[in-house]
C-alpha cells in the first residue's frame, strides 16, 4: 500500500500528475486544488491512496491530508467511485463539503458532475452525522484518535457512536483506546 509519495513533479496536467521518484515516474490522479498547489519541476509530498483492481493500480493524491481523508471516506459509500470521489474533492474543499453535509444541502451537491438527485441524496443520509472535520470531534488534531476511529468503523460501528465514546476515554495510545471503546461501545 503507497500511502504517500515524495519526488520531483515532472508533468503536469489539470487532474493527473506525474511524480519522478528516483527515476521511476508514477501517475497520479488529483483534484483541481491540489494542481492548482503543485508547481511543475518542483519537489512534492502527496499524501494517497493506492487502490488496487483487478485490471488497474491507481494512486490518487492530495496536497493535503483533510482532502484525502475526505476522499477515502467518500469511496466507502456505495455507488461512490474514485471518479465521483475525485469531483467531489475538484468541486468543493473539505469544509465546504462537510458545512454542506451539515446543512443536508442536496441541490448544491448536484452541481459535481456525476452526481443526480438520487446520489446526492444518498451521500447525505449515509454522511449524516459525520462531522468531517467542521465541527469538533476528538479525532480533530488528534492523530491517535482518527486511528482509533478508523479501526472502529471498520469493524462496523457507526462514526456517530465512535466519536461519543472516544470523547469520554482518556488512554494515552491507540491500542488502549480502541480496547476501552470497544468495551464500551458492546454495552451499548
Amino acid at each position: 500500500m503507497i500511502i504517500a509519495i515524495e519526488g520531483k513533479l515532472a508533468h503536469k496536467e489539470p487532474t493527473v500528475v506525474h511524480v519522478n521518484v528516483q527515476g521511476i515516474y508514477y501517475e497520479v490522479f488529483v483534484s483541481l486544488h491540489t494542481s492548482m498547489a503543485l508547481v511543475s519541476g518542483e519537489t512534492v509530498k502527496l499524501h494517497t491512496t493506492h487502490i488496487v483492481r483487478e485490471d488497474a493500480q491507481l494512486l490518487f493524491g492530495f496536497f493535503e491530508k483533510a482532502e484525502k481523508i475526505l476522499f477515502d471516506t467518500l469511496i466507502k459509500i456505495n455507488g461512490v467511485g474514485p471518479k465521483v470521489a475525485m469531483a467531489i474533492c475538484s468541486t468543493f474543499t473539505p469544509k465546504t463539503f462537510a458545512q454542506m453535509v451539515l446543512a443536508n444541502d442536496a441541490s448544491g451537491l448536484k452541481r459535481v458532475p456525476g452526481i443526480g438527485p438520487k446520489s446526492a441524496s444518498r451521500i447525505l443520509v449515509e454522511l449524516g452525522g459525520v462531522s468531517l472535520g467542521v465541527e469538533s470531534s476528538p479525532e480533530e488534531g488528534n492523530p491517535m484518535a482518527y486511528e482509533a476511529s478508523m479501526a472502529l468503523e471498520s469493524l462496523g460501528f457507526k462514526k456517530e457512536h465512535i466519536q461519543g465514546v472516544l470523547r469520554t476515554i482518556t488512554a494515552s495510545n491507540t491500542s488502549d483506546m480502541v480496547k476501552q471503546a470497544l468495551k464500551l461501545l458492546q454495552k451499548g
